[in-house]
Order: C-alpha cells, then structure tokens, then sequence
C-alpha cells in the first residue's frame, strides 16, 4: 500500500477511534507543503537565487517560485520588491511523495536527532520543521552545492487544534520529544 492510501485510508480510520469523531470527514489530514528557503545572500550575488531554485526543485519535484520582500529594510540593504528567497507549495501527489520521503528518508539521516518539540505545531495544528542544511536530502550532491543553507518545511492540515494535529503527525510518524 502506498502512503497517499495509508494515509487517506488507515490513518483516517484510526483517527477516527482515537479522537472518538462521529464522522471520518472530520479526521485531520495534510492540505499542502510549503518548503522555503530564504537566501538574504541574494542582495550582492545574483545568481544564489538561481541555484537555491534549483536545489528546491530538486528536492521537491515541482518549480520553485521567488520570492520578493514584502517590506524595506534598511539594516539588512533589502528594498521591497526584491527577490530574497525561494519557496514551493505542494498540493496532491507531489505533497503525499515529499511526505513519504520526509518521513521515511529525510528524519531518520539527521544527525543527533531527539525528536521534534511540540512547540513546532502552532494552535491551528500545522507543522514547521526547520533544517539547518538541505544535504540531508538524497537529491542533493553534496559535491555540487555553493554553500549548505537552511530550509523550512510547514505542513498545513485542516485539524484546527494542536492535539488532533500532534496525533495526525505521530500517527504519520514524525518522531516527537519525549
């Protein structure tokens, strides 16, 4: 079986006994990924954002989009409407493939790994998990990157409260502190 199924599939009827749900519609399941990367290096060199893409694209499947600066800041020399970093959205397929690998691939290589804090899911119980280097990835040759950067990955679901977004996660399989 593959992961989309068992999480569409097994995962939702196990919610649906654990959170005592009257309905298996109103078990929590992932919407999207968004995958970021914000790359401030990208105001004196102008080809970083080109590699970044590229690295993301490979990592996640799917073409990344730049990202402008919403606001001028005058400490870091960034002007609004500057590209500063690069970000995909991942919906469907692609989302449940990324998630599968994240899971089964990705978490189980990092390196003095306890766990993910629970303070990672926010009250609408989404998932922000920070990266401090994308080689962690098995897209990534680590002979070809520039330089080794940060990633965050959000995983948005529809649980609307942090403790049914923690049991969809743990039953997914993403390794909690204890």
């Amino acid at each position: 079986m593959d992961f989309k199924n068992y999480i569409t599939v097994e995962l939702r009827q196990q919610l649906v006994k654990e959170l005592k749900l009257n309905n298996s519609m109103q078990a929590p399941k992932p919407i999207k990924i968004v995958v970021n990367v914000g790359a401030g290096e990208a105001v004196s060199s102008k080809n970083v954002l080109e590699k970044v893409q590229e690295q993301i694209s490979l990592i996640t499947g799917q073409k990344a989009m730049i990202t402008k600066a919403k606001k001028s800041v005058s400490a870091f020399k960034i002007r609004q409407g500057l590209p500063i970093g690069v970000k995909v959205t991942l919906r469907g397929k692609k989302m449940y493939a990324f998630l599968e690998k994240l899971v089964k691939i990705v978490i189980p290589r990092l390196k003095d790994f306890r766990g993910i804090s629970e303070k990672s899911i926010d009250p609408q119980g989404n998932l922000s998990i920070g990266f401090s280097e994308q080689t962690i990835f098995p897209e990534i040759d680590f002979d070809k990157i520039d330089k080794i950067r940060g990633l965050e990955v959000t995983i948005v679901t529809n649980a609307k409260e942090k403790a049914r977004g923690k049991k969809l996660f743990e039953l997914m399989g993403i390794p909690f502190k204890a």
